[in-house]
């Protein structure tokens, strides 16, 4: 039995072709597609990792980037508790994109929601067009999380996911402590869900 104190949803979002994909499959089964092609509808992947003594349970989801797909919003948002918004570093409109994705978390997810600004296939050097500074700087305005990833390498991979669990985590632990709440360990396949709060307009999003 798949044991765990805690089942965590990170949704992946970002423009078609930034690397969603590889970035899933990277993440919980270390595999690489160079033949991959853009996801259609929704797939999800898990995979337990340790946080302060507590096993975390993650929920990934992917979809496709594509504006014909964003019939599946809500539903993809529902729930999660963390958000990666990747771009991919040699493309300059997928990062321009970034600003459009947080009005998109701003609409549809929850308002305590962690996010995490990651460019990825920071392998490709020699075709970057978006520089690591900017990325920074955008993050750090938007008090957002930030890092350079490369799924073909690995680079960061594993970085990027066990920091936004660990955000997460420990955002809720402060969050119920302030609250005087306890978090209680849910029954098996139990979802934690940030408290829903669409009436607080301190959403994402309204950084710039």
């Amino acid at each position: 039995m798949d044991e765990y104190d805690y089942l965590f949803k990170v949704v992946l979002i970002g423009d078609s072709g930034v690397g969603k994909s590889n970035l899933l499959s990277r993440f919980t089964r270390n595999e690489f597609n160079l033949e991959s092609k853009s996801t259609i509808g929704v797939e999800f992947a898990t995979r337990s990792i340790q946080v302060d003594g507590k096993t975390i349970k993650a929920q990934i989801w992917d979809t496709a980037g594509q504006e014909r797909y964003r019939a599946i919003t809500s539903a993809y948002y529902r729930g999660a508790v963390g958000a990666l918004l990747v771009y991919d570093i040699t493309k300059q409109g997928s990062y321009d994109s970034v600003q459009r994705w947080l009005k998109e978390l701003s609409d549809h997810a929850d308002s305590n929601i962690v996010i995490m600004l990651v460019g990825n296939k920071s392998d490709l050097r020699h075709l970057r067009a978006v520089s690591t500074e900017d990325g920074k700087n955008f993050a750090a305005e938007c008090k957002l999380s930030f890092i350079e990833t490369s799924a073909l390498d690995s680079t960061n991979v594993e970085v990027a996911f066990q920091t936004i669990l660990n955000e997460v985590y420990q955002s809720m632990s402060t969050k119920n402590t302030d609250s005087n709440e306890l978090i209680t360990r849910p029954t098996e396949g139990q979802t934690i869900i940030v408290s829903s709060s669409k009436e607080n307009t301190k959403a994402a999003g309204k950084c710039c």
